[in-house]
Parts: C-alpha cells; structure tokens; sequence
C-alpha cells in the first residue's frame, strides 16, 4: 500500500485517505457558502418585498364638499370591489362626511360650540365645491343623481362598510375641532398620521381628495 510522508515525524497517510479528507473540507466549506449565500438572499428578498407595493388603495379624505366627498367614495368603493385592501383616512373638513347627525358632545367649550354651528352636522349637511348657492346645488345634485339612478353618498358610505372598506377618524384633526368619538358613525377607527402611513406605504394607489 502507497504512504504519503508527512513532515519530519515521519507519519504516514494512505493515498486513500487523503481524497476523503479533501472531500469532507471542501463539502463543509461549500455548505458554509452556500448558507452564506441564502442568508443574503432572504435578506435581499425581504426588502424588496417591503419595497413592492401590496395590492391596496389608501385614501385621505380632507375636504368636506359633497362632490369630492362622493368621488372619494366612488373610487373607494371601486378599488374594494377590485379586490385592493382599501383605507380611507378622514382629517379636518373630511370629518364632517363622517359625524353622526344630530349627535353632540356634552363638554364643548364656547370656540368648540361655535365651530360646531359653522360646520355641517353630517354627510347630509355637505355642500358642494362649487355653485352650492346656500346649499341649493347640494340639493339639484342629489336630486339629479337621484333622477339618474345614481348611489346617493349615504348609499355609497353603505357600501363601502359592506365591502370592508377601513375608515379611520384623525384623532390630532378630531382634537382641533372639538369632535368627540361619540360625534362619530359606529364602526369607525381612531387614528394619527402614523396609522394612515402604515397603510399608505404599502399601497398601490394613493390619493388625496
């Protein structure tokens, strides 16, 4: 049998085993960059996955006219019935959309009672962006829409709840008006700016209106 010399002790391998040996280093050294390698690769497909857009609408709803109110909802309703996970994000005038009518809060201070007056009370009270004529064009779109077989902006709120619609309430927007939880529709979420950007940054689609 053939012996291999190793060093001045004289200590001899066999020819054998020197390729097992050689075969067991260089497995454990591939297996090592082979988990090298995947740890980077899941480390890689991870953020791009945090990168890549979900399929989700998220939308803020700032103004409180009848017309941008409805198309808010329209696209809402739209993008639910799409099968995008969708979330409407109601700040300052946007807030009147969703007030419970006639409902009102026990504690309001003078300003807050004032602001209460001077905005509308509910979805109902909305008035239109422009040729609202003290609230007359208000009342010529509802009723042409109505004529037309349009949804009516109560339908439309309706609808969107049924179709999983999330609606969440600005708390900083709900504290600077003085409108209380209990001033709100039922079913409603409470929110800052944090939770809407949760949302928003993993959306496909995002709109202001």
């Amino acid at each position: 049998m053939a012996t291999i010399g190793s060093g001045k002790m004289g200590s001899a391998v066999t020819a054998s085993e020197v390729p097992a040996e050689l075969a067991a280093l260089v497995a454990a050294e591939v297996s090592r960059q082979v988990g090298a390698l995947r740890a980077d690769l899941e480390r890689t497909v991870a953020e791009l996955r945090e990168r890549t857009p979900e399929d989700r609408a998220a939308l803020v709803v700032f103004s409180g006219d009848l017309d941008r109110v409805l198309a808010a909802f329209v696209i809402a309703t739209g993008a639910a019935a799409a099968g995008l996970e969708t979330s409407m994000f109601f700040t300052f005038w946007g807030l009147s959309a969703i007030k419970r009518k006639g409902a009102r809060a026990a504690s309001k201070g003078f300003k807050q009672r004032m602001f209460a007056m001077m905005t509308p009370d509910s979805s109902e009270g909305l008035g239109t962006s422009q040729l609202n004529f003290f609230g007359m064009g208000a009342m010529m779109l509802r009723s042409m829409m109505k004529e037309q077989g349009i949804a009516s902006l109560e339908e439309l709120m309706a609808m969107a709840r049924d179709l999983g619609v999330k609606m969440t309430a600005c708390t900083m927007s709900m504290d600077a008006m003085g409108i209380a939880r209990d001033e709100l529709l039922g079913g409603l979420e409470c929110g800052g700016v944090a939770a809407f950007m949760a949302d928003a940054s993993r959306a496909r689609v995002s709109l202001f209106i």
